[in-house]
Order: structure tokens, then C-alpha cells, then sequence
């Protein structure tokens, strides 16, 4: 089986999830090593329960949050929202 090469996921890259039963959905990454990426969407995945997922399930954006909209929930649904307002074809 050929592996991939690790993508370069960091803290406020936004991702959308290519697997399971959040398909489709877009997140922010918190953390991330070489295999998984601890992240969270503000809503039905809070910054107080984030989902750790696999990095080959996830799909890079151009996106990166800044640091201070990462503090809230509401922050985080509001940086998703304008970005996919500014490209609706995600």
C-alpha cells in the first residue's frame, strides 16, 4: 500500500472531512502530529469535546484562522460561515 506524504495541517487551518459521518463537513484544526488532527467545528463537535481524526480523512483548505478567532465556539462558527460564503462551491 503506498502512503502518502504527510500534509502540513497547523493550529487554525481550516479542513474539510473527506470521511465518516461528518463527510463534507468543515472544521479547524487545533493540534495535529504526523497522524491525526485534534479538531473542531463550534457546534455539534465544541471546542470542549474536539474529535481526533486520521489526516488522510481530511482535506486541505487555503483558509488558516487567526489565532484570535479560535477562543469561542461562536468565533470558530463565524470563521467557518464567512468562508464558505466567500466560496460557495466548497
Amino acid at each position: 500500500m503506498k502512503r502518502e506524504a504527510p500534509m502540513e495541517l497547523k493550529r487554525g487551518l481550516l479542513v474539510r472531512s473527506k470521511a465518516g459521518h461528518d463527510k463534507h463537513g468543515f472544521f479547524v484544526v487545533l493540534s495535529a502530529d504526523q497522524e491525526f488532527a485534534v479538531i473542531c467545528d463550534g457546534k455539534h463537535r465544541p471546542l470542549q469535546r474536539p474529535k481526533k481524526k486520521n489526516c488522510r480523512h481530511l482535506a486541505v483548505t487555503n483558509t488558516v484562522l487567526p489565532e484570535e478567532a479560535m477562543k469561542t465556539n461562536r468565533e470558530i462558527r463565524r470563521g467557518i460561515r464567512c468562508y464558505l460564503e466567500k466560496d460557495p462551491q466548497s
